[in-house]
Parts: C-alpha cells; sequence; structure tokens
C-alpha cells in the first residue's frame, strides 16, 4: 500500500513543510521505499517530479522540500508497491491530457487482476494497477463527455467520477487523488484524512519529522487551504477520516461536493511485492 497527499487552496502555497513530513514516509519513518512523485499545477501547467529512488533520500525529492513552488492544487505520492516493478513508469502522479487539461492521478491500494475494459482509449506506459485504472478512467470520462468541445467542469464532473471511482473499487482497495489543476477529487476504500484550514492559520507541527511552523505570518485574510493524506501529516489539528466509499470534491481550499456509496467495502490490504516475493519462498 502507498501513502497519498493533496492540497487545494485558493491561492498559491507552497507545500515544502508538508512535503518534508510527508516525503519521511519514502523510507524514513515508514517503508514506502519504491518511489515518489508530486504533482504542483501552475496555470494551465503542471510540473511533475518523479523519481523511483526512496523520498527519504532523493536528491530531486531534496530540492522539492528546499525549493518553494506555489501551486493552488498538489497531489503527491511516495510508493510500496504491490504490483509492477520498481521503476520510473510506475511511479505516480500519472498525467493524461483530455479536452486541453493535464489530469494527474495518484492511488493508494490493490485493484485484483484488473485491465482496462476492451476497446479502452487511454493505454498505460507501466504495468502498474493504478496506471490501468487511470486509463479506465480517463477512457469513460472521453466517452461520456464525447461530443464536449470544451472540458466539463466539476458541477458535471463529480457525479460522473463518483460513479466510476465506485465501480473501480469493486475490484480492490482504492483511495485516489485526481485532479484537473481546477478541482482536486478523492475517493477513500480504506484510509484518507481530510484537513481544512482558514486563516488564521496555526502552529503546526509534524506527525514524521521533529518540526514545527508558525503558519499564520505565512498566511493572509481570507485564505483557505484543505490537505488530504492517508494517515494524517500534523499533530494537533481536526484531521478527519473519510469513510469507506466516500468521494470528496475540493475546490479554492473548500470541500464542494461530496457523497458516500454505500456498496464499497474495503478489501484485505495487499503484500508489497516485496513480501510477496518472501512468503512465496518461505
Amino acid at each position: 500500500m502507498c501513502q497519498l497527499m493533496g492540497m487545494s487552496c485558493n491561492k498559491p502555497a507552497a507545500t515544502t513543510f508538508s512535503f518534508t513530513g510527508f516525503s519521511a514516509r519514502g523510507g524514513l519513518t515508514s517503508d514506502h521505499t519504491d518511489g515518489w512523485g508530486i504533482a504542483f499545477y501552475d496555470g494551465k501547467g503542471c510540473r511533475v517530479f518523479q523519481d523511483d529512488q526512496p523520498a527519504s533520500h532523493s536528491a530531486l525529492a531534496d530540492y522539492v522540500r528546499q525549493h518553494p513552488i506555489k501551486s493552488k492544487v498538489v497531489v503527491a505520492h511516495v510508493r510500496k508497491a504491490t504490483q509492477g516493478d520498481v521503476q520510473s513508469a510506475n511511479c505516480h502522479p500519472f498525467q493524461r491530457e483530455w479536452l486541453g487539461r493535464t489530469w494527474v492521478f495518484a492511488h493508494n491500494g490493490d485493484l485484483r487482476d484488473f485491465q482496462p475494459p476492451h476497446g479502452c482509449q487511454d493505454m498505460p506506459v507501466g504495468s502498474t494497477d493504478s496506471e490501468r485504472a487511470f486509463c479506465a478512467l480517463m477512457s469513460q470520462l472521453r466517452s461520456h463527455f464525447k461530443d464536449r468541445q470544451q472540458p466539463p467542469e466539476w458541477p458535471e464532473l463529480a457525479p460522473v467520477l463518483a460513479r466510476i471511482a465506485a465501480d473501480l473499487a469493486e475490484h480492490g482497495n482504492f483511495n485516489m487523488l485526481l485532479s484537473d489543476g481546477h478541482a482536486l477529487y478523492a475517493h477513500c476504500s480504506t484510509k484518507l484524512h481530510l484537513l481544512t484550514r482558514h486563516h488564521p492559520f496555526p502552529h503546526a507541527r509534524l506527525v514524521d519529522r521533529d518540526m514545527s511552523l508558525d503558519l499564520g505570518p505565512l498566511n493572509a485574510e481570507g485564505d483557505i487551504m484543505s490537505l488530504l493524506a492517508t494517515e494524517p501529516l500534523t499533530l494537533d489539528e481536526p484531521w478527519q477520516a473519510l469513510r469507506t466509499g466516500e468521494f470528496v470534491v475540493v475546490v479554492g481550499g473548500q470541500v464542494v461536493w461530496q457523497a458516500v456509496h454505500a456498496g464499497t467495502r474495503a478489501f484485505p490490504v495487499a503484500l508489497p511485492i516485496s513480501a510477496a516475493r518472501m512468503s512465496s519462498h518461505a
């Protein structure tokens, strides 16, 4: 199982503090050592940094930790492989273009024996179940909105994506973050937490590093930020656990849409590739 982190805010903000804690889970405080990635939206553009090295001692991750990159939407991932070798092509977030927007996707879970349906318009580059699910998701969006010349916005996308996510969750645990740079979409099968900050922002302490930061002077009146993470990133803040089957849409730092699919269930957690190989030789 992997770990997810996402951010949505109404004004561009840096994630160096949150990413410093989150990336520690890539080999320092947890064993998610099979690669990492982070996507920053910048207007219509999207900057994606990926590495198949553990995030805790990746030189590229050091760059991201030390250089503030401001963005309104961020999606990050540290990988603990259950399907697919450790290589750059299997690092999240994955990217696809649709109707002039770059979509990024990161997944935590395991979709057993999942393959994109016949006629899927998107093909995977790597060998993960996660990217195959992303291909299926994007293909269904293209089909559903096939007559559109302009990209649909979140009020139209939310119910369609919630249905697609619920369908994919029938194949296994499907915790995911997805964005087109305008909205941040999240689905929970087993574990995902949400925190919304309003001005004045608090003094925050990281869970994974001995580090704290007074966020108040860094933000102004009217600022709103929401963070999503597999496990809470900070201590003493009101992180809320999403329910199994819950789908959430965050725009400009605020939750604008949510629904729960009662039929979604949590599957047993899959063994990582390394443990599965050891078990097969036991």
